[in-house]
């Protein structure tokens, strides 16, 4: 029987979905566990600096649920960039199938992060719970859109940054070095309310710290976020941002597939 093309790419992705996941959570000792321990770990780090300097709120927000909701959004966007820019380069022995392209390899690691950090956040926030941190959520749709939007620009960063470095491979070392300063300019660590205009509406051009912004603020309802949050410009950005990866792996196709 024939297939159609979407039934071919869905078969595809479902089987590239399925090795990502046993290549991330059984492809090296205890890996599962580390999955969980890297976003734990910075989220314990940050509370300890914060714990010193005896702060209880950041802006009307308990301390240690503005730095989880902080940390584990800016960790939604830098894994699934991390994750989708490396794609192409760890699967080529997969395009000597010919249904596999290289922008499939992308996708299905950007879907899988993404579930895994929904995932990993879940536990957290779950942990918060148990421990008595006040946890509720003010405005779930502005949580989903916002996590939704720092998604779409990790997948966006992926497709186009997977090229990028697999024609020119110095970029991607250069392209790593930028995401510590994002993600201090984010407002991760570093409340953005806390910077004087008009420094904060340049700030504000990255798209990052808009999705940020507005999980912390669809959390709490005593959150004081900057008001210059505006989620439409982080998914117009985002889908902007997608586009152009996709553009960018449809022309560059048959070269991915030769390296």
């Amino acid at each position: 029987m024939t297939r159609s093309p979407w039934r071919i790419t869905l078969s595809v992705w479902h089987a590239l979905l399925l090795r990502e996941a046993v290549a991330r959570m059984f492809g090296r000792r205890a890996a599962a566990v580390w999955l969980f321990l890297e976003p734990v770990a910075g989220i314990a780090f940050m509370l300890l600096i914060f714990t010193v300097l005896r702060t209880r709120f950041v802006g009307g927000m308990d301390t240690l649920l503005w730095l989880s909701s902080g940390l584990l959004a800016f960790y939604l966007f830098r894994r699934t960039a991390n994750q989708g820019a490396s794609a192409v380069g760890a699967n080529l022995a997969l395009y000597t199938y010919r249904q596999v392209k290289p922008v499939d390899t992308v996708l299905t690691r950007c879907v899988l992060e993404g579930v895994l950090m929904l995932v990993i956040a879940t536990l957290v926030f779950s942990v918060l719970a148990l421990v008595g941190v006040p946890l509720q959520l003010h405005d779930p749709l502005q949580v989903m859109v916002s996590l939704l939007g720092l998604w779409l620009l990790g997948v966006g960063w992926g497709l186009a940054v997977s090229v990028a470095i697999e024609l020119v491979p110095e970029v991607g070392n250069l392209l790593n070095l930028l995401m510590m300063p994002l993600m201090l300019i984010s407002g991760a660590i570093f409340p953005l309310s806390a910077i004087p205009y008009p420094w904060r509406e340049w700030l504000m051009w990255n798209p990052v710290a808009h999705g940020i912004e507005g999980v912390r603020a669809g959390i709490s309802p005593y959150y004081h976020h900057v008001p210059e949050l505006n989620l439409n410009y982080l998914l117009g950005f985002a889908l902007v941002l997608v586009f152009l990866g996709l553009v960018l792996q449809r022309r560059f196709r048959s070269r991915l597939v030769s390296l």
